[in-house]
């Protein structure tokens, strides 16, 4: 399964927003600085995750974003899904009843062996993802990371 690279942005906004103090907010740019990328495009996803109910987003001076819920209930399927959808990445267009080589319809009165195969691995990698929640990410982080972070992004600006 391959995903945009705006969602490795996005598992780790949101694991790093996870390490500062409950209820702080951060703001897009000083998340994007953080971690590099386009702030505009990191908006958008962003944006998404208010939408979803992962995160909380407010304008002003102390404007920013913050966690919706606590980390133990925000799973890494969630982030995935605000932001990439929940679609099965497979399709199966029945190319075994096509061409040269079709399938007689008698023979194709079963779903697709493989169009079956690869939606259980979709939703094997779903579970896998749906059993890992921020916090669990959060708490298998080296020492110091989450210091570092919350010293860089507490910082005040200047």
């Amino acid at each position: 399964m391959k995903l945009p690279e705006t969602s490795e942005w996005v598992l780790h906004t949101v694991t790093v927003i996870a390490q500062l103090p409950a209820g702080t907010t951060v703001s897009g740019a000083q998340l994007a600085e953080h971690f590099g990328v386009p702030g505009p495009y990191l908006s958008k996803q962003l944006a998404k995750l208010v939408r979803a109910g992962v995160l909380t987003g407010s304008t002003g001076p102390r404007g920013g974003f913050r966690l919706a819920r606590e980390p133990e209930r925000i799973s890494i399927l969630d982030l995935v899904v605000a932001v990439d959808g929940a679609a099965d990445p497979y399709v199966c267009r029945e190319i075994r009843q096509q061409g040269r080589g079709a399938a007689r319809p008698e023979d194709c009165t079963r779903p697709c062996a493989l169009a079956a195969v690869m939606r259980r691995a979709h939703e094997a990698w779903r579970a896998s993802l749906a059993g890992v929640t921020v916090a669990e990410i959060v708490a298998g982080l080296p020492a110091g990371v989450p210091e570092k972070n919350r010293r860089l992004l507490l910082a005040p600006a200047g």
